[in-house]
């Protein structure tokens, strides 16, 4: 045998020891974490599954195991939205069983500490984190083109996940199987949803027990999605009547964002300017600024596998501690720390830096152009669907969701009503034929979980277990 032959296979016997082989390596189990005060209360599995052989594209997943009875309850992926926005921000500011305790730091080399979260899904539910597309998060691509996918290469890559790690993980199969997402994840569940019903009809091993999807504020691609900021910030008092009536007149649907006359134009910059004076995620907080900055770099060479010293390029601004999006800034630190990315089995020079969330630095192609369709065919197959909506939310205003849910023309078979946790409204829902319902969260922003956990783990256990609200 070749000696360099033989090299690389050793390496590939130890692929530790070098991040470029294509072998898959073994899950890590994680039963503590720096941060947080003794053992884990719960099952933490952490890992990659390659999804792009030829790029060498690997995707990174944390798997926390129900807390209540894992052989039973369902299993549910979980994607969030943002541009390559990693899925800590779903794990430790939403639906995870883990927070950051909200305290001074100083960046002294300490790490943010951690709690337990009482209203974590993984009470009811295993919950499959999953850092997608290739990029975000802790996934990354051994080739440069690796980083280049859009909204259907990625949802297939994702299948090809599934596939893959219900391959290993046998055991899950019969259990229950959902698909969630929020913001811009949203728009990609209904879609990977129908690709998996095709495999489940086509017969393709493994069989995966899908029985239907979430998701929660959830982008469409539709211009709905935005146009709907306009009546929403009319009915909130954040624009007069004057305004509402202009725009209305003088502005055709579709074209808000690029206005096609003088006067839609004056009237859109006159909103635009309005709707910066709010915080866009939730109307009620204090406007603050965000946290995610684009990476100085502008080439992608340093996502490339290689070893360096690692020196944090991009700490972000600290913003005040009575910000919502504190627990942001301690994730940039918390994730950069070098014993946290070996306890979570990162692999090692697969990264560089970690930032949450990217802001167009990698190439991404929006070839999904409205979910829509893929709700209508997953319903009417008669998967069950859950449409949910932080009423709070300026970004994906529930408006604009209860509107292109109601166009599907689904009669209703449950009329739009309150529901209520410890005797007082949470929100109101409305529940259609084909299991589709929708529900809004009382308070709730984007995404609805981070600013209302107990509604929102109210309603999916309700939910999840096929409950009415």
């Amino acid at each position: 045998m070749e000696p360099l032959r033989l090299v690389f296979l050793l390496l590939c016997f130890f692929p530790a020891l070098h991040p470029f082989c294509s072998a898959e390596a073994a899950p890590t189990l994680v039963t503590s974490l720096p941060g947080f005060d003794g053992a884990l209360p719960f099952r933490l599995e952490t890992g990659y599954v390659t999804v792009d052989e030829e790029n060498g594209a690997e995707l990174f997943y944390y798997f926390i195991e129900s807390e209540g009875d894992p052989r039973r309850d369902p299993v549910l992926l979980w994607l969030t939205g943002g541009d390559r926005c990693s899925v800590l921000s779903a794990l430790f500011f939403e639906i995870g069983p883990l927070k950051f305790i909200i305290e001074p730091y100083n960046q002294n080399g300490t790490v943010p500490r951690l709690r337990y979260h009482p209203y974590s899904w993984t009470k009811v539910a295993s919950v499959l984190f999953i850092d997608s597309p290739v990029g975000a998060g802790f996934s990354f691509s051994r080739n440069s083109k690796g980083y280049d996918v859009g909204d259907v290469s990625s949802s297939l890559q994702l299948k090809t996940f599934l596939t893959k790690w219900f391959t290993e993980h046998p055991d899950y199969l019969e259990n229950p199987f959902y698909l969630g997402g929020d913001s811009r994840g949203g728009l990609l569940i209904p879609f990977l949803a129908q690709k998996i019903s095709e495999d489940i009809e086509a017969g393709l091993s493994p069989v995966i027990n899908l029985k239907g999807y979430l998701v929660g504020n959830p982008a469409t691609g539709e211009s709905i999605d935005s146009e709907s900021r306009v009546p929403f910030l009319h009915g909130m008092g954040i624009i007069s009547d004057q305004l509402y009536e202009t725009i209305k007149e003088h502005c055709q649907p579709g074209d808000y964002l690029t206005p096609k006359n003088v006067l839609c134009a004056q009237a859109m910059d006159r909103f635009n300017t309005l709707y910066d004076e709010i915080s866009h995620s939730h109307v009620l907080y204090k406007k603050c600024f965000y946290v995610s900055p684009r990476p100085n770099d502008p080439t992608i060479a340093r996502k490339i596998l290689k070893e360096e010293a690692r020196v944090l390029k991009n700490p972000p601004p600290r913003p005040p501690m009575d910000c919502q999006n504190y627990g942001n800034y301690l994730s940039y630190f918390w994730a950069n720390n070098n014993i946290i990315r070996e306890t979570l089995g990162i692999r090692k020079g697969s990264m560089d830096e970690w930032v949450r969330c990217h802001d167009g630095d990698l190439p991404y192609s929006s070839d999904i152009k409205s979910s829509i369709k893929y709700h209508r065919n997953m319903t009417t197959k008669g998967y069950r669907a859950l449409v949910y909506s932080g009423d709070h939310d300026a970004v994906v205003p529930f408006l604009g969701t209860q509107s292109w849910v109601r166009s599907l023309n689904f009669p209703i078979v449950d009329e739009w009503r309150a529901w209520h946790l410890d005797g007082q409204s949470a929100g109101f829902t409305i529940t259609y034929t084909n299991n589709l319902m929708f529900a809004t969260i009382k308070g709730g922003g984007h995404t609805a979980p981070e600013f209302e956990p107990e509604r929102c783990f109210s309603m999916f256990s309700r939910w999840i277990y096929g409950g009415p609200l």
